[in-house]
């Protein structure tokens, strides 16, 4: 009885994320703001990647940040100053963004005027996979240093994705990073999602990262 009790509750928190989550994305859409969700593991290089982004993108599009972390906001302070607004959430102890959290964001960072929010999940590849934030689009990394069958051990989040970003592209040579076995990863898992190679360090296939963001983007009203 106490197990079937748990599942109820489960089901309603979902039920409630679910339901804000498209509040959300409706919003989302009268304004003209295309939401991105980008998740990974810690230390894929979701921040080093946005950093890059945003420093490239300055001018060209009006970009918000939601970051989330446990504690700290470290990531936050590396994104301010490239052009972008961003707020940060900490999560005190949950390990991935809900709707709600990103409702109360941005309260504080506001929609006016932006064409692009990217939002960077808590880095997880197991809770994000099951709350949706309202976006029109998820985004997984997964580096070379993680092992090529990354998709393998975390399917369901990668099953998600529309888009996954193997980061760290410039690091493979050295760590024997075997290309053809996690792309192969990749397409069993996501064979709905693109998949792009890239290295923020030195900026390999972000071009293509780019296009693939301004082929999104909603037209300005």
């Amino acid at each position: 009885m106490e197990e079937r009790k748990i599942v109820d509750i489960a089901q309603a928190v979902l039920a409630e994320n679910d339901r804000m989550a498209a509040a959300l994305r409706a919003d989302f859409d009268r304004l003209g703001v295309f939401c991105l969700n980008v998740t990974s593991s810690p230390g894929a290089g979701k921040t080093a990647l946005l950093e890059r982004t945003l420093s490239d993108l300055a001018g060209e599009v009006p970009i918000g940040v939601v970051v989330g972390d446990l504690a700290t906001d470290n990531d936050a302070a590396r994104l301010r100053g490239k052009g972008a607004r961003v707020v940060q959430v900490t999560t005190d102890g949950y390990c991935h963004l809900e709707a709600n959290m990103v409702r109360a964001a941005l309260d504080a960072l506001g929609l006016d005027g932006l064409r692009l929010l990217i939002v960077e999940n808590v880095g997880n590849l197991v809770c994000p996979a099951t709350h949706d934030l309202g976006e029109h689009a998820r985004v997984v990394l997964f580096s070379v240093t993680e092992g090529e069958d990354k998709p393998l051990k975390y399917p369901t989040l990668f099953k998600t994705a529309d888009l996954v970003l193997v980061t760290k592209i410039d690091l493979a040579e050295a760590v024997e990073f075997r290309r053809d076995e996690a792309l192969e990863a990749v397409r069993g898992v996501a064979p709905q999602a693109n998949v792009l190679e890239v290295s923020a360090k030195t900026g390999l296939g972000l071009e293509r990262w780019y296009e693939w963001l301004r082929r999104r983007l909603q037209p300005e009203r």
